[in-house]
Formats: structure tokens, C-alpha cells, sequence
């Protein structure tokens, strides 16, 4: 194998599997509020765009055994790139809906392929201590694709709606040619620079019925885990509150005010919560990590539940003020917000890597993944059509009253006392992405 300095090819590896994610779950809402869509359908809709993450262990065995890793991941960020280039070419269209939908969802589907190929690959082009100290390169990159795509190319695409005197469409258009255009030279890059490690290979003597007899026995054993519906329980209804938040706050952030909500412009949401807000998340994420690694997760369970839902009440005070809330004071609540969330879903994805312990590790993580995505998609397709039915204030109430929820499947949930104080645990929370 030909040495390639990780340098060279991390950084812009994770940073490129970050990009789609954020276009997809974020900025797609953005995007399509703009362009007239109403809160109910943007909700449902981009809901279903969840779908390839959800499922996405079914098909990681897959990768394994079709092609080499380096292959998926260049062959992926060609279509992904592709992807892009098919909302710009589309949103001018009459069909624009139904268009940027469908490569939204292949950006989606690629992303997610992506993700599998690129988290393998790390695996076999490093080495196990370029591995450790390559972890916190990673995850610093993916975050600066968040705040990229949720804070950056929002901004442009509203600076670009000045100079095209509002041309919503015509300015949303430009900005993802400039995507795909950065796409295409991050493809030319990792294709001429990721390295070819001699064990990135596809696995041999493995058929497809081999893979689907081992994921059922995988599947089969995770459900008689110890602990297993309560467990189940946690993974879907922890992060409930922030199921029926995550798609409709970027939505009141920017909808008119006498629409209820913030009135935002795509430059002040790219600022106050694309970066001011993520960097809030990225701080609480890191110091839930170091307060885990010193005292378990038992001992911090509690603080980090109220983190993840008392801060929520953010959303009832600015939907309340409406008229008055500047820019500094959004900014100040969505930081304040977001830092809880990191830091109480720290507690969450520790949790998963607690569940998941066992000779089936690696396997019964994937479908732990399973339910967290579903946690926050199965409220997403019911959100929009709830929030119009009552409006911002009354959504944001009750909102606060399923924080209850949160609460209750923290106390029924088991955790060994010791969990996350041992070095072996401290080293899987150093490998926690957020």
C-alpha cells in the first residue's frame, strides 16, 4: 500500500460525509418554506427522507461483499454529486417538487452508503494508533460540514436572493451548482488521494444468504438481550422531545410573523442557528463526554435529562416574543438550547454503546442506530400537520409536557453503576460522533 498521510485524506473525507447529511435534514426544510410549501407536507415529506438511515443495516453487510470500500466511497460521492446537480438543474421546473424529492432521497440513500463505506475504510487504511488519534479529527471535520451546509449555504443562498432581487428559486438553484461543483473536485481529490490498503478487499466465500443468516441470528439475539423492552422503550421515547422539535424550529425560525413565527432571513438563520446554535451543540457534546469519562454514566444521567428537555422552553418564550426578540437574543436562546441537547444526548449515545456490549457488538449497535433514527422520524411525519392545527405557542407548550415522557423511560431504564469509568469504555466515548 502506497502511504498517504491521513492528513491529507480525513479531514475532507468526513467533511464530505457530513455535507449531504446536514443538505438533507436540514436545509431541504430551509429550502422548501421559501418556495411556498406548507409546514405540514415539508414535515412530511423530508421525514421520509430518514428512511436509507433507517434502514440502513439491512444493506451494510452488503458493502462488505460487493467491491472494496475505497470503490463505495468514490462511486458514492460521484453520485452524490449527481444528486446535487439534479435539485439545482430541477427546482427551476414546474415539477420541482417531485423532482428534488427524488434526489434528495438518492442524495440520502448515497449518504448513507457513504457513511458505511467511509467508517470501514478509516478501519483498514490506519493503523490502531492513527486510529485513536484520528478520532477527534474526524468528528471536529463532520461538525464543520454541519456548520457548512446549515450555516454557511444558507447564508449564501440568502445574499444571493438579494443580488437576484428575491429570486428565491433562481438563488437556491446557483447555490447548489456551487455544491456540486465543490463535490466533483472533493471527488477528484479522494480519488486520486485515498490510499489502497492491502486489506480492502470484498469478503470471500460469502454469499448473500450467508449475510441474511447471520443478520437474523444478529437480529435474533439482540432481542434477548437482558433489559430489552424497556431498553427499546428509552431508544424510541428519550429523545421525544426533540422528535416534535427538530423539523418544525428551523420552520418558526424563519416562517412571518404573522404566521407565528421568528421571520427570520436565510443569512440571520445561517448565523443564529447554522452556527451560533451548532457550535452550542458541538461544546455541550464534548463536555458531556469529559463529565461521563470521569464520574459513568449512571451519575450524569440525570443532569443530562434535564439538559435535553428543560432548555426546550427556549421555543415558548421567543414564540411569545415574537415581535421583540432581536438577533442577539435568538442566538443567545438557540446556543443555550443546542448546548443542552449535546449534552443530555450524550447520555443517549452512550447508552447505545452500553446496550449494544456483548459478542454481537458492532451488529447489535447498527440496530440500536435503527431505533434512534426512528425516534426522531415517526414524530417528523405528524409534526407539521400538529404544529398548524395549534399553532407556534401552543405546539412549544406542549412540547414541554412530552419532556415528561423523557423523564419516565430515563427512570425505567438499567445502567450498570460502573459503565463509562472503565478505560475501555472511555476510549468508545472518545469514538462518539455527534
Amino acid at each position: 500500500m502506497k502511504h498517504r498521510n491521513p492528513w491529507s485524506w480525513i479531514p475532507t473525507l468526513y467533511f464530505t460525509e457530513g455535507i449531504p447529511n446536514v443538505i438533507v435534514t436540514v436545509v431541504s426544510l430551509v429550502m422548501y418554506k421559501q418556495m411556498g410549501l406548507s409546514n405540514a407536507w415539508i414535515t412530511f415529506y423530508t421525514s421520509w427522507l430518514n428512511l436509507p438511515w433507517l434502514i440502513k443495516p439491512l444493506w451494510s453487510p452488503f458493502v462488505d461483499i460487493i467491491k472494496t470500500k475505497r470503490w463505495w466511497i468514490v462511486s458514492m460521492q460521484l453520485l452524490l454529486g449527481a444528486s446535487l446537480a439534479g435539485v439545482a438543474f430541477t427546482i427551476p421546473t414546474h415539477w420541482w417538487l417531485q423532482a428534488t424529492l427524488f434526489f434528495f432521497f438518492l442524495m440520502a440513500f448515497s449518504s448513507a452508503t457513504h457513511d458505511i463505506a467511509a467508517d470501514g475504510f478509516y478501519m483498514l487504511g490506519l493503523d490502531s494508533h492513527d486510529q485513536s488519534l484520528f478520532v477527534g479529527i474526524r468528528s471536529t471535520f463532520y461538525r464543520f460540514a454541519m456548520i457548512f451546509g446549515q450555516g454557511v449555504l444558507v447564508m449564501i443562498a440568502g445574499n444571493l436572493q438579494v443580488v437576484f432581487r428575491n429570486s428565491i428559486r433562481y438563488s437556491w438553484s446557483l447555490t447548489f451548482y456551487g455544491v456540486t461543483g465543490l463535490f466533483i473536485a472533493l471527488w477528484l481529490w479522494h480519488r486520486f488521494i485515498l490510499p489502497h490498503p492491502r486489506a480492502d478487499h470484498p469478503r470471500e466465500g460469502v454469499s448473500s444468504g450467508d449475510v441474511w443468516t447471520e443478520f437474523a441470528k444478529t437480529v435474533v439475539t439482540f432481542f434477548r438481550k437482558p433489559y430489552i423492552l424497556t431498553a427499546i422503550i428509552f431508544m424510541l421515547f428519550y429523545r421525544m422531545p426533540e422528535g416534535f422539535l427538530t423539523k418544525i424550529t428551523p420552520l418558526f425560525l424563519i416562517d412571518s410573523a404573522h404566521n407565528g413565527g421568528l421571520g427570520l432571513s436565510p443569512q440571520e438563520y445561517g448565523l443564529a442557528s447554522g452556527t451560533v446554535g451548532v457550535v452550542g451543540l458541538l461544546i455541550g457534546g464534548i463536555l458531556g463526554g469529559m463529565c461521563v469519562s470521569h464520574d459513568g454514566l449512571k451519575r450524569w444521567m440525570w443532569p443530562m435529562v434535564c439538559a435535553i428537555t428543560i432548555p426546550d422552553i427556549v421555543y415558548v418564550y421567543l414564540s411569545y416574543h415574537t415581535l421583540s426578540a432581536g438577533l442577539g437574543v435568538v442566538s443567545a436562546c438557540l446556543f443555550f438550547e443546542q448546548f443542552g441537547y449535546g449534552f443530555g444526548f450524550t447520555a443517549y449515545m452512550l447508552y447505545l454503546i452500553y446496550f449494544a456490549q456483548g459478542e454481537y457488538k458492532t451488529s447489535h449497535y447498527a440496530i440500536c442506530t435503527f431505533f434512534m433514527t426512528a425516534s426522531l422520524m415517526l414524530p417528523g411525519f405528524v409534526s407539521g400537520v400538529l404544529q398548524e392545527y395549534i399553532g407556534y405557542r401552543h405546539y412549544f407548550i406542549l412540547v414541554m409536557f412530552f419532556c415528561i415522557i423523557t423523564f419516565i423511560v430515563a427512570k425505567l431504564v438499567h445502567i450498570d453503576p460502573n459503565f463509562g469509568k472503565r478505560k475501555d469504555d472511555i476510549e468508545e466515548i472518545e469514538k462518539i460522533e455527534e
